[in-house]
């Protein structure tokens, strides 16, 4: 029996596992997918509380990768030599600060960046949009030329809007709903490989 509401399969399993949270399992089955990591990896991981998603990729790219972790709030006990932690406003940081970083360029962004959700599908999926384009915004001034963006976004409208973009960037899009997402989210996944350049990008009106 699981102990609340929100408990499952995956719940436990990441329990037994010893990871952060649920989520890893959905970031694991895309990597088992397009190899998302490599040894000596430097990955930017937007979003990063409650620390899952970065105590996987630490365990991709070893020791000789570098991972930067930006939220609001701080995971706990991640000690890791490859792992720095930037407590931060992802809003009110210049994109130019991430492609001045020591550990800029990157290899791989990440964001499982979710808004708050109030229930009303619109405003919800609205707010993530705006999440998701700055996540693309940080991933156009700091990734390295074939690196790799995963962005996790709630499915609405702008969906395809934001896809679009993304094409003019990255060789090759995908989107991926991995099995430990919840039956009733509205949550997906959009992968984009092989960076190929700047272009001609500007935000959706």
């Amino acid at each position: 029996m699981f102990s609340n509401k929100w408990d499952d399969y995956y719940t436990e399993k990441a329990r037994t596992e010893n990871w952060r949270a649920r989520s890893v399992y959905k970031l694991k089955e895309i990597d088992d997918k397009i190899k998302l990591f490599k040894p000596g990896d430097r990955v930017l991981d937007l979003g990063c509380y409650p620390g899952s998603w970065s105590q996987y990729a630490l365990s991709k790219i070893g020791s000789s990768g570098k991972l930067i972790g930006i939220d609001l709030k701080k995971p706990k006990d991640l000690p890791a030599p490859a792992f720095k932690f930037m407590q931060e406003d992802i809003f009110n940081i210049d994109k130019e600060v991430f492609s001045s970083m020591p550990e800029a360029p990157f290899s791989v962004v990440l964001s499982d960046m979710a808004p708050s959700t109030t229930g009303i599908r619109n405003i919800d999926t609205s707010r993530s949009i705006e999440l998701a384009l700055k996540a693309f915004e940080i991933a156009l001034a700091s990734l390295v030329p074939n690196g790799k963006f995963l962005c996790k976004i709630l499915e609405g409208e702008d969906i395809k809007i934001f896809m679009n973009q993304l094409k003019s960037h990255f060789s090759e899009i995908r989107l991926f709903r991995p099995k430990a997402t919840r039956k009733r989210s509205i949550e997906v996944f959009v992968s984009a490989n092989g960076f190929i350049g700047k272009r001609n990008w500007k935000p959706p009106s």
